[in-house]
């Protein structure tokens, strides 16, 4: 019996204005070696660029395997592990039966996260975490780029 491999995921989202240009990140590492991936949208928000991020990188990961994956949105790491079943179970209302915002990507991210083993981890965005300060960086970059 083989081992399911292991990753580690770390993921941000950033947005110039609140709806307003916006980007994503994400590092993922494997067996010491990494790889980063990022992109852009326009208009959006930062809870979606937050979702994207995941999203993405979970795509980017081919096989099944245990993760670990890192973000500095609470929307995010609440959303998936608390959120999600009761909103699944409410057809995607709100408690208050308000339709669930960007109810499209948490039923991606759902999709995505269903082939994997997951252990999401929220760090505190902006506090010298390396990986989330690269992200943060990579997404930022990405953002300036669009911008130009």
């Amino acid at each position: 019996m083989h081992k399911i491999p292991k990753i580690e995921i770390f993921t941000d989202g950033a947005c110039r204005g609140n709806p307003g240009p916006g980007a994503w990140a994400a590092l993922l590492r494997y067996q010491g070696k990494e790889k980063t991936i990022y992109g852009t949208e326009n208009p959006t928000t930062n809870n979606r660029m937050e979702l994207m991020a995941a999203i993405q990188a979970l795509m980017a990961v081919k096989k099944p395997c245990q993760i670990s994956l890192s973000t500095d949105s609470q929307y995010v790491q609440k959303g998936i592990t608390e959120w999600l079943p009761r909103w699944k179970q409410r057809a995607w209302l709100t408690a208050n039966k308000k339709p669930v915002k960007n109810s499209d990507l948490w039923k991606e991210l759902a999709i995505q996260a269903e082939r994997h083993q997951i252990r999401w981890k929220w760090v505190k965005g902006h506090s010298d975490h390396p990986e989330n300060d690269r992200v943060d960086s990579l997404a930022n970059a990405a953002l300036d780029e669009l911008l130009k």
